[in-house]
């Protein structure tokens, strides 16, 4: 059970104290001076959903390799990232970008999300569907499942790298909810926001360095992400976040001929908007305890957690959500870590810290027992067996 995590909802909506006053704006004012060149955009906050500045953002169209965040997510939660493997040939000979695959290689599946996310091989996304699904319209089922969970509604995958499919197709608002939920796994917002690194593969493996064609990275480093893409259809599209006070923003351009420059001109406009606000778990908590002096102890919450950006007047909201063990077992010590809070606002997390016991509860003394007398049989028996050890050793 001590791996086992109970979720115990808290059903109620708690509304939570900016700690810092909103700047004094007009937003249409602000709109008004921000002029993008992207055929569809969006620029959002990534854990509220909050849009900021839309561009067409419900129009279907291609959105080239930005279509590997959903594959690098897939591959990521489909775990065992670390195994070696020899790659499929035929899903590594593929027109386009390429992380370097050939026949024979051997790979992991963490190489693999770099390949994609780097240097956006198409190489990497057709090896590592076939690993996981088997074949490529299998992953695509999955893809398009997983986009369903998100509420992608204007969002169709056909193919795991985003090479052009008619049938291929998303939204600048639907590529920005996959972005805010990949961006919540920290292996893919760790392997995104690295302008080049070091990976091994090939038969033998060897390291090699990979680059990441994401020029924001180096032009703005409030920028943690996310991907670039670019096909004669979809034209260049780009999904970027960018961090800043503890707040961070989403933005997606698609058709863009000046997307870096669009990207942070919006980011320069969405943080004047937004401030962070610091919130922690409002309530006390008892848990219960096994084998102590005491059969509960008080939980409290570590310490407050810097998190999102909220846009207007009107206080955020969370529900609040704790996930911990069904019961502790004695000793606790004050102060060790037992579980962990999220203030979550739908499906996404806005803010989380850890749980901790506040005392300490130690053993409790079980009374002793006296031995239990042997039974009249088997002290019979005992008696039995003496005698006829002590009339073997005579004869």
């Amino acid at each position: 059970m001590g791996n086992i995590w109970l979720k115990k909802g808290i059903s109620m909506l708690l509304s939570i104290c900016l700690l810092c006053g909103f700047l004094g704006f007009s937003t249409e004012t602000a709109k008004a001076a921000v002029s993008v060149s992207a055929k569809a955009c969006i620029l959002m906050e990534a854990v509220t959903g909050e849009v900021l500045f839309e561009k067409n953002a419900q129009e279907q169209l291609p959105m080239a390799s930005t279509t590997k965040i959903m594959s690098a997510l897939l591959c990521l939660e489909s775990g065992d990232l670390d195994t070696e493997f020899v790659v499929d040939s035929d899903a590594i000979h593929v027109e386009g970008s390429s992380m370097g695959l050939v026949d024979g290689d051997i790979v992991t599946k963490r190489a693999l999300c770099y390949g994609m996310l780097l240097p956006s091989g198409n190489d990497a996304a057709g090896a590592a569907a076939t690993r996981i699904a088997g074949s490529y319209e299998a992953f695509a089922a999955m893809m398009n499942e997983k986009a369903e969970m998100l509420g992608m509604q204007n969002t169709h995958f056909v193919t795991p790298s985003g090479l052009h499919d008619d049938d291929h197709y998303s939204t600048a608002y639907d590529m920005g909810l996959l972005t805010a939920a990949a961006l919540q796994n920290a292996t893919f917002r760790e392997i995104c926001g690295q302008s080049s690194a070091k990976v091994q593969f090939g038969n033998p493996p060897y390291e090699r360095w990979l680059q990441n064609s994401n020029k924001l990275l180096t032009m703005d480093e409030s920028v943690i992400g996310v991907k670039t893409g670019f096909t004669d259809e979809a034209g260049r599209c780009l999904v970027s976040a960018c961090e800043r006070n503890g707040v961070t923003l989403l933005c997606v351009t698609l058709n863009d001929k000046n997307d870096w420059q669009d990207h942070l001109s919006l980011y320069d406009y969405g943080f004047s908007l937004v401030k962070p606000i610091e919130i922690s778990f409002p309530m006390d908590w008892q848990e219960k305890v096994a084998g102590g002096d005491s059969e509960e102890v008080r939980v409290c919450a570590e310490k407050a957690t810097l998190t999102v950006g909220t846009v207007g007047e009107q206080n955020p909201e969370f529900v609040y959500v704790l996930e911990m063990q069904p019961f502790l077992y004695a000793p606790v010590k004050a102060g060790q870590r037992v579980g962990i809070w999220k203030a979550m606002q739908g499906e996404r997390v806005a803010a989380q810290g850890d749980l901790c016991a506040a005392e300490d509860v130690s053993y409790r003394e079980l009374p002793e027992h006296p031995q239990k007398k042997q039974s009249l049989w088997r002290s019979i028996e005992t008696k039995w067996d003496n005698f006829w050890e002590y009339i073997a050793n005579v004869v």
